[in-house]
């Protein structure tokens, strides 16, 4: 597996992992599948250096998976916080590839200067939980019921790294 900075090239691979979830699990609230032309703007938040980096799991020429950092809130105060999510496409979950496409980003955020990187888990997530706190995130709090989808409420769980 070959981990690296994400390329134009790769936004529809990145797009059909995304939209897997947004059809099948509550991990993301998004509702309607994407296109790959309505994700350009998305991508293009994303640098080869500072806070927003966007990374890929490569595996025997596709993409496997994607880690990326954004900006925390829009306000300039909040530049050196991130919302940091991770996506891997279904037959690659649970076999370790994760860990190593999360590890790469936050080296990438370490290296460009990250204060803190915050990750919403949509509850219950046992194994995004296990993740996060395999990389020094702790539950920093809870927002109740903040997310209607599948015909019922869901809780996210606010998870803190400090760099």
């Amino acid at each position: 597996m070959t981990i690296r900075r994400a390329a134009m090239e790769d936004l529809a691979a990145i797009t059909r992992i995304y939209n897997h979830y947004i059809v099948s699990s509550p991990a993301t609230f998004d509702i309607e599948p994407f296109t790959p032309t309505q994700r350009e703007t998305w991508f293009a938040q994303f640098g080869s250096s500072g806070p927003c980096q966007l990374m890929v799991a490569e595996q025997t020429g596709d993409i496997i998976g994607f880690a990326c950092s954004a900006p925390l809130r829009p306000k300039a105060a909040y530049r050196r916080s991130v919302e940091t999510t991770i996506y891997l496409s279904p037959e690659n979950v649970r076999r370790g590839r994760g860990s190593e496409l999360y590890a790469v980003l936050l080296d990438a955020l370490t290296a460009a200067g990250a204060h803190r990187a915050y990750s919403l888990i949509t509850a219950p997530n046992p194994a995004s939980v296990r993740l996060h706190e395999k990389f020094g995130y702790q539950f920093a709090g809870r927002m109740t019921e903040c997310g209607w989808k599948f015909d019922r409420w869901w809780d996210v769980h606010w998870y803190q790294r400090c760099f």
